[in-house]
């Protein structure tokens, strides 16, 4: 797993091995709850293979905010960072592969490589990428209407329509799984 991003960092092998064994592997099934909506996150993970998804519960109902592939970081970032409860819930939806390391581990790494600018600086990218993913989710829930939003998940993530099962979709979307019917079916007739 680690081995693909071995030359990406600069730092010495006897370094990049003590931080690989802060990482524990676990190969899970479908529908393996990660993290509880209101526990307090202690967990960053890194998907070898499988998929993700982020939710959370609103009146009874599923919520969807993100999905994740492989080679992405996952972890209930809010909680993550500042010890609050988890407002979502981390669940697979796929069997997967995941590597986890603990908070205590990362912040011991972190403490390590923040003078490295290039670490540093790819670590806020991967933040910051979360943080862009989140806020584009929202402004299209502003601004486009669910077929929209549809046909912009279709361009921009083709992984999710070819890979998640359709009422996760539909969640996603803040529409019904009937209605995301509909769109599908309007879209066909319009070819």
């Amino acid at each position: 797993m680690f081995d693909q991003f071995r030359n990406k960092f600069p730092i010495d092998d006897e370094r990049w091995s003590s931080y690989i064994k802060c990482f524990n592997r676990i190969e899970i099934p479908t529908k393996t709850v990660l993290l509880e909506e209101g526990e307090i996150s202690k967990k960053l993970f890194i998907i070898e293979k499988g998929c993700i998804r982020v939710w959370f519960n609103n009146n009874g109902k599923d919520l969807t905010t993100q999905f994740f592939f492989e080679n992405q970081s996952v972890a209930s970032i809010e909680s993550f960072m500042k010890k609050f409860p988890s407002p979502v819930v981390i669940e697979t939806i796929e069997p997967s592969i995941i590597w986890w390391i603990h908070k205590d581990d990362l912040d011991k790494i972190l403490e390590e490589i923040k003078e490295i600018p290039e670490l540093r600086d790819r670590l806020i990218n991967m933040f910051f990428e979360r943080t862009f993913d989140y806020m584009k989710h929202f402004v299209s829930f502003i601004k486009d209407s669910p077929i929209q939003r549809y046909l912009n998940l279709i361009k921009e993530r083709p992984q999710v329509i070819q890979r998640v099962p359709q009422h996760y979709i539909a969640s996603y979307l803040g529409i019904s799984t009937v209605h995301l019917s509909r769109i599908k079916s309007k879209l066909v007739h319009n070819k």
